[in-house]
């Protein structure tokens, strides 16, 4: 639960306009849809996924990490990396699997982006279930593992004679077509009540410089009363 006499006294740290940009971006947030990005290596590409993901109100992200280190350049994600969830799987082991599960007990089917022979076109994409779409690396596409525990594919419209997109290029596409129409429908795509109250006291929280020493004097003060 969120302390919220704390959060007060942090709201006052920042301007009405602030406050009032958080609470209307939180307002767009949905974790209908989330991304998954599986051993990206090249830390461009994840970090304009990154940034497509804020712009289009994807709240969650995961990253997958066998073989390479997910890598966050600032300069590309432009700060969007902040106001995002991010889940990390990269212990040793099958991470993959282990990521999947974890959505599939969130409610989510897992979506290959792959030119796959049985995918779906995106126009055709069926919006009303929680998704999880996955992206892999642009030459090898999705591993076998997301192929065989995939619940769907889907794919981008091309016709010309390239077979593949930049992987930021086709998050961006993909992320634009589903969300708009999410947001045309009679979805319940919106975070709950208590989601947006965590995430709007997070933002606050990142938004304010020596936070931990705000924070520790609030409490001392509180002790004084």
């Amino acid at each position: 639960m969120i302390d919220k006499e704390l959060l007060h006294y942090f709201e006052g740290f920042l301007t009405e306009s602030r406050k009032a940009l958080f609470k209307k971006v939180v307002s767009k947030r949905t974790r209908h849809f989330t991304v998954v990005l599986e051993d990206i290596f090249q830390p461009h590409n994840a970090s304009a996924v990154v940034r497509t993901c804020d712009i289009f109100g994807i709240q969650d992200l995961y990253t997958i990490e066998d073989k390479y280190n997910n890598k966050v350049s600032r300069h590309v994600a432009k700060g969007s990396q902040k106001w995002l969830n991010h889940y990390r799987f990269r212990e040793d082991g099958n991470n993959t699997k282990d990521c999947l599960d974890a959505l599939k007990k969130k409610g989510y089917q897992i979506i290959a982006t792959t030119p796959h022979n049985n995918s779906c076109m995106l126009q055709d994409f069926d919006i009303s279930k929680k998704t999880a779409f996955v992206f892999g690396v642009e030459a090898d596409g999705v591993s076998d593992t997301v192929i065989e525990n995939a619940d769907g594919f889907l794919k981008i419209p091309m016709v010309g004679f390239t077979e593949s997109l930049n992987i930021s290029v086709a998050a961006a596409i993909i992320l634009q077509a589903v969300t708009s129409n999410l947001r045309n429908s009679q979805i319940n795509w919106q975070l709950s009540d208590l989601e947006k109250e965590i995430l709007y006291f997070d933002w606050v929280k990142k938004t304010i410089k020596n936070v931990d020493k705000i924070e520790a004097h609030f409490q001392e003060s509180k002790k004084l009363k």
